[in-house]
């Protein structure tokens, strides 16, 4: 599995690839692949990895689990591909930012520019199988994510964490705020939307703090 990984991740996680809870992921997702029918394709599952080096993330949106419908999942959290009906977080998602920064993405569910300029798109847990959400929850993806946060957060500075739900905000619990910036807010499903998502401003927040940095803003259009 790691060998879908680029060379530098693969270089910057290989402590985790020796450890026994990544093979016993390793075997149990190869496993699900050849039995059962899971999302993202496997050459995507480290996509939000391999379109961005470490050194170029500038903001990272946590997510839980890939989609579990047809076509949708592509390896970037809360991202379909395209022509890929939206998701209903990607439509409040959406109806945030234009009312945030008065952009219209509509018709557009492709995550890619947002993850090409330096924003790590990141699931919990990096694969689930169709119409069965969580399944791969709690078999080793969870402690291999933690990895990746801890390392952008110690060995970075200045990067913006956007946490939306308990569960996002528990995985990103030991970030330094001083070091950082962490925007926690209600997560964007329709159960939890109207419990602080709305009007929290995330995007133009965001761009504030990496400008007041010295770092270019995020082009939120897709």
């Amino acid at each position: 599995m790691k060998e879908l990984l680029n060379s530098q991740w693969k270089e910057i996680l290989a402590e985790e690839f020796i450890q026994p809870y990544y093979k016993s992921l390793e075997a149990f997702v190869a496993a699900e692949y050849a039995s059962k029918k899971v999302y993202p394709p496997k050459e995507q599952i480290f996509s939000a990895l391999n379109l961005l080096p470490l050194n170029d993330v500038k903001v990272v949106i946590l997510g839980q689990d890939p989609y579990h419908g047809p076509f949708q999942a592509n390896g970037l959290s809360f991202s379909v591909s395209k022509g890929v009906k939206l998701p209903p977080s990607l439509v409040n998602i959406y109806k945030e930012l234009q009312d945030d920064l008065g952009i219209n993405n509509k018709l557009n569910g492709d995550l890619t520019p947002w993850a090409t300029q330096g924003v790590l798109l990141l699931n919990a847990t990096l694969t689930v199988v169709e119409k069965q959400a969580g399944a791969h929850q709690k078999k080793g993806w969870e402690t291999f994510t933690d990895a990746i946060v801890k390392k952008i957060a110690e060995d970075r500075e200045g990067v913006v964490f956007i946490l939306w739900g308990s569960y996002a905000q528990k995985k990103g619990k030991s970030i330094d705020r001083s070091k950082h910036l962490v925007i926690e807010t209600a997560h964007p499903s329709p159960l939890s939307v109207y419990r602080g998502f709305y009007g929290s401003k995330p995007f133009s927040k965001t761009n504030e703090y990496l400008v007041s940095k010295g770092l270019k803003a995020i082009d939120w259009q897709v």
